[in-house]
């Protein structure tokens, strides 16, 4: 996993519309990346809700919000409509950015070990440098930890 002072690795991926976003579009403007499993499941659901409920106190830091997952576009839309998610969310079915930032990891659930996304919160500044990690957060509280520490 990327740790504080990595280049965040560039990556172009589809949002919700289809539009192509690379991260180097945010060049001069401080990012919060968000990796999350999967669309419409409990955890990821509150997540999304809690960043989409702090998406003012984050725009008035002048801070853009983005959640990464391997669902496809339509996942997305059905998601961000359900939930009225105001910030962009990325497709990345084939890993583009999941693996390069290692979020891509071994997990174990009910005795099962797979492979899968773990949840884990970047924070980017204005250079494309990563000033922040939070690998492992919880879904109830990340977009809260996050502002506070964006306050300093």
């Amino acid at each position: 996993m990327l740790k504080v002072g990595d280049k965040a690795p560039d990556f172009t991926l589809a949002d919700k519309n289809g539009n192509e976003v690379s991260l180097r579009d945010f060049i001069g403007k401080k990012v919060v990346l968000y990796f999350y499993p999967k669309d419409n499941t409990p955890g990821c659901t509150r997540q999304a809700c809690a960043f989409a409920g702090a998406y003012r106190e984050f725009e008035e830091l002048g801070v853009e919000v983005i959640g990464i997952s391997k669902d496809s576009i339509s996942s997305h839309v059905k998601f961000a409509e359900k939930y009225g998610l105001p910030f962009v969310l990325l497709a990345d079915p084939e890993r583009k950015a999941i693996e390069p930032f290692g979020v891509w990891q071994e997990k174990k659930q009910c005795g099962k070990v797979s492979m899968g996304v773990v949840r884990t919160t970047f924070v980017i500044d204005e250079n494309g440098v990563i000033e922040h990690v939070m690998p492992k957060v919880k879904p109830d509280t990340n977009a809260a930890e996050i502002l506070e520490y964006l306050r300093g």
